[in-house]
């Protein structure tokens, strides 16, 4: 999928902890962004995310290790988020020279507020995991069991419309991909809520989140007070969308990463 890119590519190889650790990477100009996608997502199928961002800023995407993508195919089995978050400061390290801005969306933004690294000057999270329990509601374990038990693209897209705002149709590339994700490996569980104490740490640094209106795991309505009670933050809510963020709403992710680079002033 990363052939298919229309834009100018650079392929990298971390040798950290963990293992060999793939980084794809576009764009110029400060300060640099670092993104860490979701469950069962990488580089090839975030090539939306880093078309947008790396317009304005030099970008790198992180295949996370263990999540089927380029890097290292082993993941422990518990204390996952404190592994991967030392493994991304073992990026960071290796790869950046000065202060960058974490955007993580999803699992991605847990481990971004994992990763303790000095480097790190401001976060962007989107739908983020690391607050509160994911919510699996009876349509949506139901959808997930057909699309786990028979891969097709039709159980794909049926779960993925779950995913998306109502009357939105998820886009193809990502029914391929969970097509072809569901028939070669299986995904991670949803990770727990992180320690309350690190959340409260993770504060003193600039730090913003958004969710979709429609997101079935992270209703704004429950994340919301979480994000508050452990960050003092305000959620920003993107009307329409759903968990899974489409093409249709990256410019509320550039948005959200502009607010985390510059705050605005009250």
């Amino acid at each position: 999928m990363l052939a298919r890119a229309d834009f100018p590519l650079t392929k990298a190889i971390v040798d950290t902890s963990a293992g060999l650790v793939h980084l794809t990477s576009a764009g110029s100009g400060r300060p640099q962004v670092v993104m860490v996608p979701g469950t069962g997502s990488n580089a090839a199928v975030a090539l939306p995310w880093l078309r947008v961002l790396s317009a304005r800023w030099a970008t790198i995407v992180v295949d996370l290790p263990g999540q089927p993508g380029l890097s290292d195919a082993h993941r422990p089995r518990r204390a996952r988020l404190a592994w991967y978050g030392r493994v991304l400061d073992e990026i960071l390290d290796a790869t950046c020279d000065d202060r960058v801005v974490m955007v993580g969306n999803s699992l991605g933004a847990a481990v971004a507020l994992s990763a303790d690294s000095s480097r790190i000057a401001a976060r962007a999270l989107i739908s983020p995991a690391g607050f509160i329990r994911l919510r699996v509601d009876p349509q949506m374990a139901l959808a997930s069991a057909a699309w786990l038990s028979r891969p097709t693209a039709e159980h794909s897209r049926r779960m993925l419309r779950l995913f998306v705002g109502p009357g939105t149709e998820p886009p193809e590339t990502e029914v391929e991909w969970m097509t072809l994700m569901a028939t070669s490996c299986r995904p991670t569980l949803a990770p727990p809520p992180l320690p309350a104490g690190l959340l409260s740490r993770r504060a003193e640094r600039p730090c913003v989140v958004g969710v979709g209106e429609h997101d079935r795991f992270l209703p704004p309505q429950r994340l919301a007070p979480a994000v508050r009670a452990a960050m003092n933050l305000d959620v920003r809510v993107f009307a329409g969308a759903g968990h899974l963020t489409t093409p249709a709403h990256l410019d509320e992710v550039m948005a959200l990463v502009s607010d985390a680079i510059d705050p605005p002033t009250n």
